[in-house]
């Protein structure tokens, strides 16, 4: 089953035509990251206004790469949730129409669900159940992944986003957008116990995460020290803030994987290309016996790849678009596909 899958939630407009979930045919991306770089984050009204630019002549691509044209199409997938809305709407309504000209399926894709899914593209022997840790700008969850298509949420932030924290934080140290990729360069030229940052906990939710006080401890060490004329070691604030977030995640992840006798570990999302994160989960798994599956680093970051993966299991779930199909700003990972 040929599926051409669409993604537009943020600052990516990407393409691809992926086989029975796991065979990557095409894979085309359009960034806007330099355009961003400008206002030093992501700007919804320019981003939405680029992916309408984008879409069709990365659509014909991905097509053109995988030597396919729309009858060679069995469906059309798209993130519809969560997302910058104005992006997201880009992406439905393209992917609406093309399922309307064609009488061929629409699936609709959550995105975190296929941040797990890229895992199933690096390892085709990767399959349900596991535990997995799913890290990006915008989120940052422990999931118990059931089945393809059904996940408990075991863990999440209550306030800020691993992603979030090490892009606000970069930026304070007066590095570019996208901030968290900078930090992690620079971290490998620094003293990770240079400077001591807390390690916040949820009172009464072992498993979730709290990013918030973590973020305002670096920006006001930061902020004093500049105050005070001192100049801080950028390459020491680094690694300190980069350790101090990794050992958030790690401690609670394996936390939950202790209680709920998970083997198998999974990460996820575009904070799983942190190269000291990698580290510790390889390293932690080995001392417990874990399995470990990471995505490839070109699979981290926002493509469609991974959406069209996802959409081969909602597919075979029976999760299936009707022409009203909205975009949605926000959307747990655990909704419900269920027809009412």
């Amino acid at each position: 089953m040929k599926i051409l899958a669409i993604e537009s939630s943020c600052d990516e407009t990407a393409a691809a035509v992926v086989e029975d979930g796991r065979r990557v045919l095409s894979s085309v991306i359009a960034s806007q990251v330099e355009e961003h770089r400008i206002y030093g984050g992501v700007v919804p009204e320019i981003a939405s206004r680029r992916h309408a630019e984008a879409i069709v002549g990365v659509v014909d691509e991905a097509l053109k790469q995988a030597s396919c044209t729309l009858e060679d199409i069995d469906a059309f997938a798209v993130t519809f949730a969560p997302g910058l809305i104005g992006a997201l709407l880009v992406g439905v309504n393209f992917a609406k129409g093309l399922s309307i000209a064609t009488g061929k399926p629409l699936i609709p894709v959550h995105h975190l669900r296929s941040h797990i899914a890229a895992n199933y593209i690096t390892s085709e022997e990767l399959k349900p159940p596991f535990l997995c840790l799913v890290a990006s700008g915008g989120h940052s969850h422990i999931v118990a992944v059931k089945d393809y298509t059904e996940m408990v949420v075991v863990g999440q932030t209550r306030d800020d986003a691993a992603g979030e924290a090490f892009d606000k934080a970069a930026r304070t140290l007066g590095m570019p957008y996208p901030g968290g990729i900078e930090m992690d360069k620079v971290a490998e030229l620094g003293n990770p116990d240079a400077f001591t940052l807390p390690r916040p906990t949820v009172a009464g939710s072992a498993y979730d995460f709290s990013f918030s006080g973590l973020k305002t401890a670096v920006i006001n060490l930061i902020h004093n020290s500049q105050q005070k004329g001192i100049e801080l070691s950028k390459e020491d604030v680094s690694a300190s803030f980069r350790k101090a977030v990794v050992g958030c995640l790690t401690d609670n992840l394996f936390k939950a994987a202790e209680d709920l006798g998970a083997k198998t570990i999974v990460a996820a999302g575009g904070v799983s290309a942190n190269s000291l994160l990698r580290k510790e989960l390889t390293r932690i798994c080995k001392e417990k016996g874990y399995s470990l599956y990471i995505p490839d680093l070109k699979l981290c970051g926002d493509n469609a790849a991974m959406v069209g993966s996802q959409a081969y299991y909602e597919f075979l779930s029976g999760n299936v678009a009707d022409f009203d199909l909205n975009a949605t700003a926000t959307l747990p990972i655990d909704y419900s596909t269920k027809k009412s």
